[in-house]
């Protein structure tokens, strides 16, 4: 099953790891193997490239974060083709998410000469620039006949947990997700609060959103430790975030609901 609809396809720069991800969620078909399974895999991956950054192997770090990105499209994959879709996985996906993304910028803090308070801007910034992404994308997806629903445009309940998981634990991690992505979800939502309405956004504006999406950025600081500019990546993504408002700027002048 898909996640967009035929017509709402469009080039993903951050989706890079898409077919890999598909062909290992394939392979594992027919195994006891489940998408947390998956999920804790992406986790492992995620804290050998923090230890590969640490320790200056930052080829291997660069290869790493891409493993990361391809294994983190597997556990989606993995649970569309089960047919096992989960508020707990799709909540400990983007904790992890987070989790790591700290500590990729807390590793790059400690092997550069800047401050922790820049890098917690810097991991602000990150975080907001992927929620504008997820924002327009989860849109998208919404309009797509027969996909789950474990992303929602609009969290701001508990949702009630599915076959074959249980609700404290639903419960619990909504609770954390809340208190942690809740909050750049707000931020984005009111910046754009009128995209809801939208049937679609046309392919060649979800693809320059996708600069934003998690993939494209983890394989930006993959390439820029490559190139031995290290000391350039904190201060990048605070410089990125201001693609934000011309994003948004664009959406709202020339994308608009037909009448």
């Amino acid at each position: 099953m898909s996640k967009l609809a035929t017509n709402d396809k469009f080039l993903d720069f951050s989706d890079y790891g898409r077919t890999a991800g598909t062909k290992i969620a394939k392979t594992l078909k027919n195994t006891d193997f489940t998408p947390i399974h998956i999920t804790l895999l992406f986790g492992v991956f995620g804290l050998i490239a923090i230890y590969c950054i640490i320790y200056n192997h930052h080829f291997l770090a660069c290869l790493f974060l891409i493993l990361k990105s391809i294994i983190d499209a597997a556990d989606g994959e993995l649970a569309r083709i089960k047919k096992t879709p989960s508020y707990t996985g799709r909540y400990l996906d983007s904790l992890f998410d987070m989790a790591l993304n700290f500590l990729f910028l807390t590793a790059i803090f400690s092997i550069t000469s800047h401050s922790f308070l820049t890098t917690l801007v810097a991991f602000f910034c990150l975080e907001l620039q992927g929620t504008l992404y997820n924002y327009y994308y989860v849109i998208l997806r919404s309009k797509c006949s027969g996909a789950d629903k474990t992303s929602q445009i609009f969290e701001d309940k508990t949702p009630k947990a599915l076959a074959g998981e249980s609700q404290k634990w639903v419960t619990f991690l909504f609770k954390i997700y809340s208190y942690t992505y809740g909050y750049f979800d707000k931020i984005i939502q009111k910046l754009d609060s009128s995209a809801p309405q939208l049937k679609t956004f046309p392919h060649w504006f979800m693809t320059l959103v996708s600069l934003y999406g998690l993939g494209f950025q983890l394989l930006l600081i993959g390439l820029m430790l490559v190139f031995q500019w290290t000391e350039h990546i904190i201060p990048f993504f605070i410089a990125y975030t201001l693609l934000i408002p011309i994003l948004i700027t664009i959406r709202k002048v020339y994308i608009k609901q037909k009448e």
